[in-house]
Protein backbone atom coordinates (compact mmCIF):
# COMPACT_ATOMS: atom_id res chain seq x y z
CA UNK A 1 0.00 0.00 0.00
CA UNK A 2 1.18 3.44 -0.80
CA UNK A 3 1.37 6.36 1.52
CA UNK A 4 -1.51 8.07 -0.21
CA UNK A 5 -3.76 5.17 0.34
CA UNK A 6 -2.82 5.03 4.00
CA UNK A 7 -3.61 8.68 4.42
CA UNK A 8 -6.97 8.26 2.71
CA UNK A 9 -7.87 5.29 4.87
CA UNK A 10 -6.92 7.24 7.98
CA UNK A 11 -9.03 10.17 6.92
CA UNK A 12 -11.99 7.93 6.10
CA UNK A 13 -11.85 6.20 9.43
CA UNK A 14 -11.60 9.55 11.16
CA UNK A 15 -14.69 10.89 9.35
CA UNK A 16 -16.70 7.74 10.07
CA UNK A 17 -15.79 7.84 13.75
CA UNK A 18 -16.77 11.52 13.88
CA UNK A 19 -20.14 10.79 12.32
CA UNK A 20 -20.78 7.93 14.71
CA UNK A 21 -19.88 10.14 17.64
CA UNK A 22 -22.14 12.87 16.46
CA UNK A 23 -25.10 10.51 16.02
CA UNK A 24 -24.58 9.12 19.48
CA UNK A 25 -24.36 12.61 20.97
CA UNK A 26 -27.54 13.67 19.13
CA UNK A 27 -29.53 10.75 20.39
CA UNK A 28 -28.30 11.34 23.96
CA UNK A 29 -29.40 15.02 23.68
CA UNK A 30 -32.80 14.05 22.35
CA UNK A 31 -33.34 11.62 25.18
CA UNK A 32 -32.39 14.26 27.72
CA UNK A 33 -34.69 16.87 26.21
CA UNK A 34 -37.51 14.36 26.07
CA UNK A 35 -37.19 13.72 29.76
CA UNK A 36 -37.21 17.45 30.49
CA UNK A 37 -40.30 17.94 28.30
CA UNK A 38 -42.14 15.07 29.93
CA UNK A 39 -41.36 16.55 33.31
CA UNK A 40 -42.71 19.99 32.25
CA UNK A 41 -45.85 18.41 30.73
CA UNK A 42 -46.54 16.58 33.95
CA UNK A 43 -46.23 19.76 36.02
CA UNK A 44 -48.50 21.63 33.51
CA UNK A 45 -51.16 18.96 33.71
CA UNK A 46 -51.06 19.12 37.48
CA UNK A 47 -51.42 22.91 37.36
CA UNK A 48 -54.29 22.65 34.88
CA UNK A 49 -56.06 20.15 37.07
CA UNK A 50 -55.66 22.45 40.05
CA UNK A 51 -57.07 25.43 38.06
CA UNK A 52 -60.05 23.37 36.92
CA UNK A 53 -60.74 22.29 40.46
CA UNK A 54 -60.59 25.89 41.69
CA UNK A 55 -62.88 27.03 38.82
CA UNK A 56 -65.46 24.35 39.68
CA UNK A 57 -65.45 25.43 43.29
CA UNK A 58 -65.81 29.13 42.33
CA UNK A 59 -68.64 28.35 39.88
CA UNK A 60 -70.51 26.35 42.48
CA UNK A 61 -70.17 29.19 44.95
CA UNK A 62 -71.43 31.79 42.44
CA UNK A 63 -74.30 29.52 41.38
CA UNK A 64 -75.44 29.27 44.97
CA UNK A 65 -75.21 33.06 45.37
CA UNK A 66 -77.20 33.64 42.12
CA UNK A 67 -79.87 31.16 43.22
CA UNK A 68 -80.20 32.96 46.53
CA UNK A 69 -80.47 36.38 44.79
CA UNK A 70 -83.04 35.03 42.31
CA UNK A 71 -85.12 33.59 45.13
CA UNK A 72 -85.01 36.93 46.95
CA UNK A 73 -86.06 38.82 43.76
CA UNK A 74 -88.86 36.34 43.07
CA UNK A 75 -90.12 36.73 46.61
CA UNK A 76 -89.98 40.51 46.30
CA UNK A 77 -91.85 40.51 42.96
CA UNK A 78 -94.44 38.09 44.29
CA UNK A 79 -95.05 40.37 47.28
CA UNK A 80 -95.48 43.43 45.03
CA UNK A 81 -97.80 41.50 42.69
CA UNK A 82 -99.91 40.35 45.64
CA UNK A 83 -100.11 43.92 46.87
CA UNK A 84 -101.14 45.25 43.40
CA UNK A 85 -103.75 42.52 43.00
CA UNK A 86 -105.15 43.35 46.40
CA UNK A 87 -105.36 47.07 45.56
CA UNK A 88 -107.03 46.36 42.21
CA UNK A 89 -109.52 44.06 43.83
CA UNK A 90 -110.35 46.80 46.32
CA UNK A 91 -110.74 49.35 43.46
CA UNK A 92 -112.95 46.96 41.49
CA UNK A 93 -115.09 46.45 44.59
CA UNK A 94 -115.47 50.22 44.99
CA UNK A 95 -116.41 50.59 41.32
CA UNK A 96 -118.96 47.82 41.59
CA UNK A 97 -120.53 49.50 44.59
CA UNK A 98 -120.70 52.84 42.71
CA UNK A 99 -122.24 51.20 39.65
CA UNK A 100 -124.83 49.51 41.80
CA UNK A 101 -125.65 52.83 43.47
CA UNK A 102 -125.99 54.53 40.06
CA UNK A 103 -128.22 51.76 38.78
CA UNK A 104 -130.43 52.16 41.81
CA UNK A 105 -130.52 55.95 41.24
CA UNK A 106 -131.39 55.45 37.54
CA UNK A 107 -134.15 53.05 38.43
CA UNK A 108 -135.61 55.62 40.80
CA UNK A 109 -135.39 58.34 38.14
CA UNK A 110 -137.03 56.10 35.54
CA UNK A 111 -139.88 55.43 37.92
CA UNK A 112 -140.23 59.17 38.55
CA UNK A 113 -140.18 59.94 34.80
CA UNK A 114 -142.80 57.33 34.09
CA UNK A 115 -145.06 58.86 36.73
CA UNK A 116 -144.46 62.36 35.30
CA UNK A 117 -145.16 61.10 31.78
CA UNK A 118 -148.46 59.65 32.92
CA UNK A 119 -149.39 62.96 34.57
CA UNK A 120 -148.34 64.86 31.40
CA UNK A 121 -150.46 62.62 29.21
CA UNK A 122 -153.42 63.24 31.49
CA UNK A 123 -152.85 66.99 31.28
CA UNK A 124 -152.54 66.85 27.47
CA UNK A 125 -155.82 65.01 27.24
CA UNK A 126 -157.44 67.64 29.47
CA UNK A 127 -155.88 70.43 27.34
CA UNK A 128 -157.24 68.85 24.14
CA UNK A 129 -160.67 68.66 25.69
CA UNK A 130 -160.48 72.29 26.76
CA UNK A 131 -159.32 73.32 23.25
CA UNK A 132 -162.27 71.54 21.72
CA UNK A 133 -164.59 73.27 24.18
CA UNK A 134 -162.92 76.65 23.40
CA UNK A 135 -163.28 76.05 19.64
CA UNK A 136 -166.98 75.26 20.12
CA UNK A 137 -167.42 78.42 22.18
CA UNK A 138 -165.46 80.45 19.57
CA UNK A 139 -167.64 79.19 16.73
CA UNK A 140 -170.78 79.97 18.68
CA UNK A 141 -169.50 83.47 19.47
CA UNK A 142 -168.55 84.07 15.80
CA UNK A 143 -172.03 82.94 14.77
CA UNK A 144 -173.57 85.33 17.31
CA UNK A 145 -171.29 88.18 16.13
CA UNK A 146 -172.14 87.55 12.47
CA UNK A 147 -175.83 87.45 13.34
CA UNK A 148 -175.62 90.69 15.38
CA UNK A 149 -173.35 92.62 12.95
CA UNK A 150 -174.92 91.32 9.78
CA UNK A 151 -171.40 90.64 8.34
CA UNK A 152 -169.61 87.39 7.67
CA UNK A 153 -166.18 86.73 9.14
CA UNK A 154 -164.48 87.37 5.79
CA UNK A 155 -166.34 90.64 5.30
CA UNK A 156 -165.49 91.81 8.81
CA UNK A 157 -161.85 90.83 8.26
CA UNK A 158 -161.70 92.72 4.96
CA UNK A 159 -163.27 95.79 6.56
CA UNK A 160 -160.81 95.66 9.46
CA UNK A 161 -157.84 95.25 7.13
CA UNK A 162 -159.02 98.15 4.98
CA UNK A 163 -159.20 100.44 7.99
CA UNK A 164 -155.83 99.21 9.21
CA UNK A 165 -154.31 99.72 5.76
CA UNK A 166 -155.41 103.37 5.68
CA UNK A 167 -153.95 103.89 9.14
CA UNK A 168 -150.71 102.10 8.22
CA UNK A 169 -150.32 104.08 4.98
CA UNK A 170 -150.66 107.32 6.88
CA UNK A 171 -148.23 106.19 9.61
CA UNK A 172 -145.77 104.84 7.05
CA UNK A 173 -145.83 108.07 5.08
CA UNK A 174 -145.34 110.06 8.28
CA UNK A 175 -142.38 107.91 9.32
CA UNK A 176 -140.78 108.08 5.88
CA UNK A 177 -141.17 111.85 5.86
CA UNK A 178 -139.73 112.12 9.37
CA UNK A 179 -136.75 109.89 8.54
CA UNK A 180 -136.06 111.71 5.30
CA UNK A 181 -136.23 115.06 7.04
CA UNK A 182 -133.91 113.84 9.77
CA UNK A 183 -131.38 112.50 7.26
CA UNK A 184 -131.59 115.69 5.22
CA UNK A 185 -131.05 117.84 8.31
CA UNK A 186 -127.98 115.83 9.30
CA UNK A 187 -126.40 115.22 5.89
CA UNK A 188 -127.46 117.95 3.50
CA UNK A 189 -125.36 120.73 5.00
CA UNK A 190 -122.27 118.53 5.24
CA UNK A 191 -122.70 117.16 1.73
CA UNK A 192 -123.21 120.65 0.28
CA UNK A 193 -120.13 121.87 2.10
CA UNK A 194 -117.93 119.02 0.83
CA UNK A 195 -119.18 119.15 -2.76
CA UNK A 196 -119.02 122.92 -3.03
CA UNK A 197 -115.53 122.93 -1.52
CA UNK A 198 -114.35 120.26 -3.96
CA UNK A 199 -115.85 122.09 -6.95
CA UNK A 200 -114.47 125.44 -5.88
CA UNK A 201 -110.97 124.01 -5.38
CA UNK A 202 -110.94 122.40 -8.81
CA UNK A 203 -110.05 125.18 -11.21
CA UNK A 204 -109.54 122.95 -14.26
CA UNK A 205 -111.29 124.24 -17.34
CA UNK A 206 -113.98 121.92 -18.62
CA UNK A 207 -114.22 121.73 -22.39
CA UNK A 208 -116.65 119.63 -24.38
CA UNK A 209 -114.73 118.11 -27.25
CA UNK A 210 -116.30 116.34 -30.18
CA UNK A 211 -114.44 113.74 -32.17
CA UNK A 212 -113.66 115.12 -35.61
CA UNK A 213 -115.04 112.84 -38.30
CA UNK A 214 -114.95 115.30 -41.25
CA UNK A 215 -111.79 116.44 -43.04
CA UNK A 216 -111.98 119.73 -44.91
CA UNK A 217 -110.59 119.85 -48.46
CA UNK A 218 -109.16 122.91 -50.24
CA UNK A 219 -111.25 122.10 -53.33
CA UNK A 220 -113.37 119.32 -54.81
CA UNK A 221 -110.58 118.28 -57.19
CA UNK A 222 -108.73 116.90 -54.18
CA UNK A 223 -111.39 114.17 -53.89
CA UNK A 224 -110.26 112.66 -57.19
CA UNK A 225 -106.59 112.74 -56.15
CA UNK A 226 -107.46 111.04 -52.84
CA UNK A 227 -109.42 108.35 -54.70
CA UNK A 228 -106.53 107.85 -57.14
CA UNK A 229 -106.34 105.86 -60.34
CA UNK A 230 -108.89 103.04 -60.12
CA UNK A 231 -109.28 103.80 -56.40
CA UNK A 232 -105.78 102.68 -55.39
CA UNK A 233 -105.13 105.67 -53.10
CA UNK A 234 -108.38 105.40 -51.12
CA UNK A 235 -107.93 101.62 -50.82
CA UNK A 236 -104.41 102.11 -49.49
CA UNK A 237 -105.63 104.63 -46.89
CA UNK A 238 -108.53 102.40 -45.78
CA UNK A 239 -106.31 99.31 -45.61
CA UNK A 240 -103.51 100.98 -43.64
CA UNK A 241 -105.73 102.91 -41.20
CA UNK A 242 -108.78 100.62 -40.87
CA UNK A 243 -111.12 103.58 -41.47
CA UNK A 244 -113.87 103.92 -44.08
CA UNK A 245 -113.61 107.08 -46.21
CA UNK A 246 -117.00 108.33 -47.34
CA UNK A 247 -116.66 110.60 -50.36
CA UNK A 248 -120.07 111.91 -51.40
CA UNK A 249 -121.60 115.11 -52.72
CA UNK A 250 -120.68 117.07 -49.63
CA UNK A 251 -118.68 120.02 -50.95
CA UNK A 252 -115.02 120.21 -49.95
CA UNK A 253 -115.28 117.55 -47.21
CA UNK A 254 -114.59 113.85 -46.65
CA UNK A 255 -116.30 111.89 -43.87
CA UNK A 256 -114.31 109.36 -41.82
CA UNK A 257 -116.21 106.43 -40.32
CA UNK A 258 -114.72 104.06 -37.70
CA UNK A 259 -115.72 102.77 -34.28
CA UNK A 260 -112.15 103.24 -32.97
CA UNK A 261 -111.41 106.92 -32.20
CA UNK A 262 -107.64 106.30 -32.36
CA UNK A 263 -107.92 104.91 -35.89
CA UNK A 264 -110.18 107.79 -36.87
CA UNK A 265 -107.62 110.27 -35.54
CA UNK A 266 -104.86 108.41 -37.41
CA UNK A 267 -106.81 108.68 -40.68
CA UNK A 268 -107.62 112.37 -40.08
CA UNK A 269 -104.01 113.26 -39.36
CA UNK A 270 -102.81 111.24 -42.36
CA UNK A 271 -105.26 112.96 -44.74
CA UNK A 272 -104.33 116.40 -43.47
CA UNK A 273 -100.63 115.68 -44.01
CA UNK A 274 -101.24 114.28 -47.52
CA UNK A 275 -103.42 117.24 -48.48
CA UNK A 276 -100.83 119.67 -47.15
CA UNK A 277 -97.99 117.86 -48.94
CA UNK A 278 -99.86 117.38 -52.21
CA UNK A 279 -98.08 114.13 -53.12
CA UNK A 280 -100.67 111.37 -52.90
CA UNK A 281 -99.68 107.87 -53.99
CA UNK A 282 -99.52 104.46 -52.21
CA UNK A 283 -95.87 104.61 -51.11
CA UNK A 284 -96.28 108.20 -49.83
CA UNK A 285 -99.51 107.19 -48.07
CA UNK A 286 -97.70 104.34 -46.32
CA UNK A 287 -94.92 106.67 -45.12
CA UNK A 288 -97.42 109.26 -43.93
CA UNK A 289 -99.52 106.69 -42.05
CA UNK A 290 -96.45 105.37 -40.25
CA UNK A 291 -95.33 108.90 -39.35
CA UNK A 292 -98.83 109.79 -38.09
CA UNK A 293 -98.98 106.56 -36.07
CA UNK A 294 -95.72 107.44 -34.33
CA UNK A 295 -97.03 110.93 -33.57
CA UNK A 296 -100.26 109.53 -32.10
CA UNK A 297 -98.39 106.96 -29.99
CA UNK A 298 -96.16 109.74 -28.68
CA UNK A 299 -99.19 111.90 -27.92
CA UNK A 300 -100.95 108.99 -26.17
CA UNK A 301 -97.90 108.44 -23.97
CA UNK A 302 -97.56 112.18 -23.30
CA UNK A 303 -101.24 112.59 -22.41
CA UNK A 304 -101.12 109.57 -20.07
CA UNK A 305 -98.05 110.93 -18.29
CA UNK A 306 -99.71 114.35 -18.07
CA UNK A 307 -102.75 112.83 -16.37
CA UNK A 308 -100.51 110.94 -13.91
CA UNK A 309 -98.53 114.06 -13.03
CA UNK A 310 -101.58 116.31 -12.84
CA UNK A 311 -103.40 114.02 -10.41
CA UNK A 312 -100.22 113.17 -8.42
CA UNK A 313 -100.77 109.43 -8.78
CA UNK A 314 -97.54 107.41 -8.73
CA UNK A 315 -96.55 103.81 -9.37
CA UNK A 316 -98.96 103.26 -12.27
CA UNK A 317 -98.06 100.49 -14.73
CA UNK A 318 -96.85 101.82 -18.09
CA UNK A 319 -99.60 99.88 -19.92
CA UNK A 320 -102.24 101.68 -17.85
CA UNK A 321 -100.51 104.97 -18.64
CA UNK A 322 -100.91 104.18 -22.36
CA UNK A 323 -104.59 103.31 -21.85
CA UNK A 324 -105.12 106.61 -20.04
CA UNK A 325 -103.54 108.41 -22.99
CA UNK A 326 -105.97 106.65 -25.37
CA UNK A 327 -108.84 108.21 -23.43
CA UNK A 328 -107.91 111.59 -24.88
CA UNK A 329 -109.53 110.40 -28.14
CA UNK A 330 -112.58 108.95 -26.35
CA UNK A 331 -115.71 110.98 -25.63
CA UNK A 332 -118.88 110.25 -23.69
CA UNK A 333 -121.86 112.49 -24.45
CA UNK A 334 -119.24 114.70 -26.15
CA UNK A 335 -117.31 114.99 -22.88
CA UNK A 336 -113.61 114.12 -23.16
CA UNK A 337 -113.14 110.99 -21.03
CA UNK A 338 -109.53 111.75 -20.02
CA UNK A 339 -110.41 115.24 -18.78
CA UNK A 340 -113.45 113.76 -17.06
CA UNK A 341 -111.25 111.15 -15.32
CA UNK A 342 -108.78 113.81 -14.18
CA UNK A 343 -111.62 115.92 -12.80
CA UNK A 344 -113.12 112.93 -10.98
CA UNK A 345 -109.70 112.19 -9.46
CA UNK A 346 -109.38 115.77 -8.18
CA UNK A 347 -112.91 115.86 -6.79
CA UNK A 348 -112.58 112.49 -5.06
CA UNK A 349 -109.21 113.47 -3.59
CA UNK A 350 -110.51 116.78 -2.25
CA UNK A 351 -113.57 115.19 -0.63
CA UNK A 352 -111.45 112.35 0.79
CA UNK A 353 -109.07 114.88 2.38
CA UNK A 354 -111.98 116.71 3.98
CA UNK A 355 -113.36 113.44 5.37
CA UNK A 356 -110.00 112.19 6.62
CA UNK A 357 -109.89 109.27 4.16
CA UNK A 358 -106.88 108.14 2.10
CA UNK A 359 -106.81 110.87 -0.57
CA UNK A 360 -104.12 109.12 -2.66
CA UNK A 361 -106.24 106.01 -3.09
CA UNK A 362 -109.31 108.14 -3.84
CA UNK A 363 -107.45 110.05 -6.59
CA UNK A 364 -106.11 106.81 -8.02
CA UNK A 365 -109.58 105.22 -8.12
CA UNK A 366 -111.08 108.39 -9.63
CA UNK A 367 -108.44 108.53 -12.37
CA UNK A 368 -108.87 104.84 -13.30
CA UNK A 369 -112.66 104.52 -12.90
CA UNK A 370 -113.33 104.83 -16.67
CA UNK A 371 -110.15 103.09 -17.90
CA UNK A 372 -112.31 100.38 -19.49
CA UNK A 373 -113.61 102.91 -22.05
CA UNK A 374 -110.21 102.78 -23.73
CA UNK A 375 -110.90 99.15 -24.65
CA UNK A 376 -114.67 98.65 -24.65
CA UNK A 377 -114.78 98.81 -28.47
CA UNK A 378 -112.16 96.03 -28.66
CA UNK A 379 -113.21 93.70 -25.82
CA UNK A 380 -116.70 92.42 -25.19
CA UNK A 381 -118.32 93.61 -21.97
CA UNK A 382 -119.15 96.82 -20.11
CA UNK A 383 -116.44 99.39 -19.52
CA UNK A 384 -116.81 98.77 -15.77
CA UNK A 385 -115.95 95.07 -15.99
CA UNK A 386 -113.21 95.68 -18.55
CA UNK A 387 -111.67 98.33 -16.28
CA UNK A 388 -111.77 95.98 -13.27
CA UNK A 389 -110.13 93.16 -15.26
CA UNK A 390 -107.38 95.44 -16.63
CA UNK A 391 -106.56 96.95 -13.23
CA UNK A 392 -106.60 93.52 -11.57
CA UNK A 393 -104.16 92.28 -14.24
CA UNK A 394 -101.73 95.08 -13.37
CA UNK A 395 -101.97 94.51 -9.57
CA UNK A 396 -104.10 97.46 -8.49
CA UNK A 397 -105.29 97.41 -4.87
CA UNK A 398 -108.66 95.87 -3.86
CA UNK A 399 -109.93 99.32 -2.78
CA UNK A 400 -109.33 100.74 -6.26
CA UNK A 401 -110.88 97.68 -7.95
CA UNK A 402 -114.02 97.95 -5.77
CA UNK A 403 -114.38 101.68 -6.46
CA UNK A 404 -114.16 101.05 -10.23
CA UNK A 405 -116.68 98.20 -10.03
CA UNK A 406 -119.15 100.19 -7.91
CA UNK A 407 -119.07 103.59 -9.62
CA UNK A 408 -122.16 102.70 -11.74
CA UNK A 409 -123.81 100.60 -8.99
CA UNK A 410 -122.91 97.32 -10.70
CA UNK A 411 -122.15 96.22 -7.14
CA UNK A 412 -123.16 97.85 -3.88
CA UNK A 413 -120.53 100.41 -2.70
CA UNK A 414 -119.00 99.12 0.54
CA UNK A 415 -116.22 101.66 1.17
CA UNK A 416 -116.07 105.41 1.63
CA UNK A 417 -113.71 105.72 -1.36
CA UNK A 418 -116.19 103.92 -3.63
CA UNK A 419 -118.96 106.32 -2.57
CA UNK A 420 -116.67 109.33 -3.12
CA UNK A 421 -115.72 108.17 -6.64
CA UNK A 422 -119.39 107.62 -7.43
CA UNK A 423 -120.26 111.13 -6.19
CA UNK A 424 -117.33 112.72 -8.03
CA UNK A 425 -118.34 110.95 -11.25
CA UNK A 426 -121.89 112.31 -10.92
CA UNK A 427 -120.61 115.84 -10.17
CA UNK A 428 -118.33 115.85 -13.21
CA UNK A 429 -121.07 114.54 -15.51
CA UNK A 430 -123.70 116.92 -14.13
CA UNK A 431 -121.76 120.15 -14.67
CA UNK A 432 -123.66 122.57 -16.91
CA UNK A 433 -122.73 121.89 -20.56
CA UNK A 434 -120.36 119.12 -19.49
CA UNK A 435 -122.20 116.61 -21.63
CA UNK A 436 -124.28 116.78 -24.73
CA UNK A 437 -126.52 114.34 -26.48
CA UNK A 438 -128.20 114.43 -29.84
CA UNK A 439 -131.63 116.00 -30.17
CA UNK A 440 -133.47 112.78 -30.97
CA UNK A 441 -132.28 110.82 -27.92
CA UNK A 442 -132.81 113.91 -25.73
CA UNK A 443 -136.46 114.25 -26.83
CA UNK A 444 -137.06 110.51 -26.38
CA UNK A 445 -135.69 110.67 -22.85
CA UNK A 446 -137.96 113.57 -21.94
CA UNK A 447 -140.98 111.82 -23.46
CA UNK A 448 -140.15 108.63 -21.56
CA UNK A 449 -139.80 110.63 -18.36
CA UNK A 450 -143.26 112.16 -18.73
CA UNK A 451 -144.70 108.79 -19.79
CA UNK A 452 -143.44 107.12 -16.60
CA UNK A 453 -144.93 109.86 -14.42
CA UNK A 454 -148.30 109.79 -16.25
CA UNK A 455 -148.59 106.00 -15.88
CA UNK A 456 -149.43 106.24 -12.15
CA UNK A 457 -153.03 106.39 -10.95
CA UNK A 458 -154.03 109.81 -9.67
CA UNK A 459 -151.56 111.73 -11.87
CA UNK A 460 -153.30 114.40 -13.91
CA UNK A 461 -150.35 115.48 -16.06
CA UNK A 462 -146.58 115.88 -15.83
CA UNK A 463 -143.95 118.19 -17.31
CA UNK A 464 -140.24 117.48 -17.84
CA UNK A 465 -138.33 120.73 -17.24
CA UNK A 466 -134.78 121.92 -16.62
CA UNK A 467 -133.50 119.91 -19.64
CA UNK A 468 -134.82 116.71 -18.10
CA UNK A 469 -133.28 117.22 -14.69
CA UNK A 470 -136.69 117.78 -13.05
CA UNK A 471 -140.19 116.44 -13.64
CA UNK A 472 -143.20 118.22 -12.15
CA UNK A 473 -146.17 115.95 -11.54
CA UNK A 474 -149.64 117.41 -11.06
CA UNK A 475 -151.70 115.20 -8.71
CA UNK A 476 -155.51 114.79 -8.64
CA UNK A 477 -156.35 115.90 -5.09
CA UNK A 478 -159.48 113.74 -4.85
CA UNK A 479 -157.51 110.55 -5.69
CA UNK A 480 -154.19 110.96 -3.85
CA UNK A 481 -154.16 112.43 -0.36
CA UNK A 482 -151.28 114.30 1.21
CA UNK A 483 -150.12 111.30 3.23
CA UNK A 484 -149.74 109.16 0.08
CA UNK A 485 -147.73 111.68 -1.95
CA UNK A 486 -144.42 110.56 -0.43
CA UNK A 487 -145.10 106.95 -1.46
CA UNK A 488 -146.11 107.93 -5.01
CA UNK A 489 -142.96 110.06 -5.38
CA UNK A 490 -140.79 107.13 -4.26
CA UNK A 491 -142.52 104.78 -6.72
CA UNK A 492 -141.95 107.22 -9.61
CA UNK A 493 -138.28 107.57 -8.64
CA UNK A 494 -137.82 103.79 -8.63
CA UNK A 495 -139.40 103.47 -12.09
CA UNK A 496 -137.15 106.22 -13.46
CA UNK A 497 -134.03 104.62 -11.97
CA UNK A 498 -134.92 101.20 -13.41
CA UNK A 499 -136.04 102.25 -16.90
CA UNK A 500 -134.00 105.34 -17.87
CA UNK A 501 -130.34 106.08 -18.52
CA UNK A 502 -129.47 109.69 -17.76
CA UNK A 503 -126.53 111.80 -16.58
CA UNK A 504 -126.63 113.30 -13.10
CA UNK A 505 -129.91 113.11 -11.19
CA UNK A 506 -133.60 113.88 -11.78
CA UNK A 507 -135.78 115.69 -9.28
CA UNK A 508 -139.37 114.41 -8.96
CA UNK A 509 -141.62 117.25 -7.77
CA UNK A 510 -145.25 116.31 -6.90
CA UNK A 511 -147.81 119.15 -6.70
CA UNK A 512 -151.26 118.68 -5.15
CA UNK A 513 -153.62 121.66 -5.22
CA UNK A 514 -157.17 121.82 -3.91
CA UNK A 515 -159.47 124.58 -5.21
CA UNK A 516 -162.94 125.67 -4.15
CA UNK A 517 -164.85 127.49 -6.88
CA UNK A 518 -168.27 129.16 -6.49
CA UNK A 519 -170.18 131.59 -8.69
CA UNK A 520 -172.09 134.61 -7.44
CA UNK A 521 -175.29 135.16 -9.41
Amino acid sequence: MTTTMVILLCLASFVVSGIIFAVIAFRVGISHRKKIAEAEIGSAEAEAQRILTDADKDAATRRKEALLEAKDEIHKLRSEADRDIKERRNEVSRQERRIMQKEESLDKKMDSLEKKEEKLNDKLKQADQKLEEAEIIKRSQIDNLERISGLTAEEAKAQLLASLEDDLVYEKAQKITAYEQQIKNECEDKAKELISLAISKLAAEQVSEATVSVVALPNDEMKGRIIGREGRNIRAIETLTGVDLIIDDTPEAITLSCFDPVRRELARLTLEKLISDGRIHPSRIEETVEKSRREIEHKIKTEGERAILETNVHGVHYEIVKLLGRLTYRTSYCQNVLNHSIEVAHLAGIMASELGVDATTARRAGLLHDIGKALNHEIEGSHVQIGVDVCRKFKESPAVLHAIEAHHNDVEPKTVIACLVQAADAISAARPAARRENLESFIKRLEKLEEIANSFDGVEKSFAIQAGREVRVMIKPEVIKDDKMVLVARDIVKRIENELNYPGQIKVNLIRESRAIEFAK
